[in-house]
């Protein structure tokens, strides 16, 4: 791939729509929100490195056959900033009431990261607006999260240390896979820290950090969840293997697991079109069944 297209492939347009206003969620709440497309809802979950307009790439085939919603999480992008970090149920209450205001009963789930505990949450809480659930390179694992959180720790030592483009390099090699790492090399990576650095800002990144480590990590919470869910899972993933994945898509009453050969932490990433057809794919199965 030459150096202008890698870079060019790993620079997002993360421009706002100025004509979408912000929807009344919880008391002094406004989240930003994107609705593309007609059909069975998809939304999209942030983890709390990516904001609303980066979904638009990895979700530009799915938009063709359904209706996606992709949102900025409170304290975030867009959205309202309160003075408290919100907690994860009251992540989970926004998305219920965006839900609500869009007039949407029932939706499919896309996460990623350390969004997938804000799905299993909504999931256990809330099973009769979930219609299905896409864990891309899941936080939880058939022993726990243990690793997850040692890993946060790390990251945010980094950040309040060093700064933010320290983290990202940090972060990239255990991220990105070793297939886009050695393909598109430089360009790839200073086009993706453009990104990066765009979408989030120091604190909103220590807010996340610090979230992302609170929460019940037991497996046993999976077991709870009859949402037909797919684990979508990278083989280079730093977290899982696909043995693990197997694994843990195992506990989910209806879960299966689907590995995306040498793809990384965040799979779409390596894969956009690879990923949104397993998407299609298994909301297809889903409503045949529904």
């Amino acid at each position: 791939m030459p150096a202008d297209e890698a870079h060019e492939d790993y620079h997002h347009d993360l421009t706002y729509r100025e004509d979408a206003p912000l929807v009344a969620t919880r008391p002094g709440v406004g989240l930003y929100c994107e609705s593309t497309g007609q059909g069975v809802t998809i939304t999209t979950l942030n983890n709390f490195f990516f904001c609303a307009p980066f979904w638009r790439e990895y979700t530009d085939q799915l938009v063709e056959h359904y209706r996606v919603l992709s949102y900025d999480l409170c304290n975030h992008g867009r959205s309202t900033r309160t003075p408290a970090e919100p907690t994860w149920a009251e992540h989970a209450e926004d998305l219920i009431r965006l839900l609500d205001a869009q007039g949407v009963d029932s939706t499919y789930l896309i996460a990623s990261s350390a969004s997938t505990q804000l799905a299993r949450d909504v999931a256990l809480a809330h099973p009769d607006r979930v219609r299905g659930m896409v864990l891309a390179g899941p936080v939880m694992g058939p022993q726990g999260m243990r690793r997850h959180r040692m890993l946060q720790r790390a990251w945010l030592r980094t950040l309040n240390s060093h700064g933010m483009p320290e983290l990202y390099s940090h972060m990239y090699p255990e991220v990105i896979s070793t297939d886009m790492n050695e393909s598109t090399r430089t360009p790839g990576f200073l086009g993706l820290r453009e990104s990066f650095l765009a979408m989030s800002s120091p604190e909103e990144l220590n807010n996340g950090l610090r979230l992302a480590q609170e929460g019940d990590a037991s497996p046993e919470l999976l077991t709870r969840i009859h949402t037909p869910t797919l684990i979508a899972l990278g083989d280079d993933d730093i977290l899982l293997g696909p043995t693990a994945g197997r694994e843990l898509a195992a506990l989910f009453p209806n879960g299966r697991c689907a590995i995306m050969p040498k793809a990384g932490h965040v799979p779409f990433l390596d894969d956009p079109a690879g990923f949104q057809e397993l998407v299609r794919k298994f909301i297809d199965e889903v409503e045949s069944h529904a």
